[in-house]
């Protein structure tokens, strides 16, 4: 369980989040209660959309597979095209269309370049990304607890025993190669 909670607000209006999506820690995703225009907006998130810890959605519009990176805020109004990108941190005023393929950024946020190909492709691998980390985390959070508590006993006996493996999470960690010990020539 995680020890952040996301909060999802629809006391005004209608929160929708299509499959495959993932808001991480410490998101708030609310509706305008009211505004200048006089508008309440619901917020509408696609499907395959990942949404980066701590961001703030705010009656907006997030199109399948787009991606709201790390802190990002989105105001009212705001609508981010399929295949859009928010950067992190970025505040995206009230109103303001993402385009499909672009990235946008700062405060307030503005275009700054095309997505290439690969991007976009990291898009949905990101969504699918996740979406396999939480079926991994429901056949854990499925187990009785007489077998957690003995491969719990298993990780520690095993521990340290390949400083690559991490046993917890059962993956295999990769040093970027400028932090891996370089060996040296016979």
């Amino acid at each position: 369980m995680s020890k952040f909670v996301n909060s999802i607000s629809g006391d005004a209006n209608n929160i929708q989040i299509g499959s495959g999506t993932n808001i991480q820690d410490n998101s708030l995703v609310h509706v305008a209660k009211s505004n200048l225009s006089g508008k309440v907006f619901p917020t509408i998130i696609g499907e395959n959309v990942t949404v980066g810890h701590s961001a703030v959605l705010q009656g907006c519009t997030i199109e399948d597979e787009a991606f709201v990176g790390i802190g990002a805020t989105l105001l009212d109004g705001v609508v981010v095209e399929k295949h859009g990108m928010v950067a992190a941190g970025a505040l995206v005023r009230q109103n303001t269309r993402i385009p499909s393929g672009e990235v946008w950024g700062g405060n307030p946020a503005k275009f700054l370049r095309k997505l290439t190909a690969d991007e976009i492709a990291f898009i949905a691998e990101s969504a699918a990304n996740y979406c396999s980390l939480s079926k991994a985390h429901a056949v854990e959070n499925a187990k009785p607890l007489e077998k957690v508590e003995f491969e719990k006993v298993l990780r520690k006996k095993f521990a340290n025993q390949d400083e690559e493996y991490d046993s917890t999470i059962g993956v295999t960690q990769e040093a970027p190669p400028e932090l891996t010990p370089s060996t040296p020539a016979q």
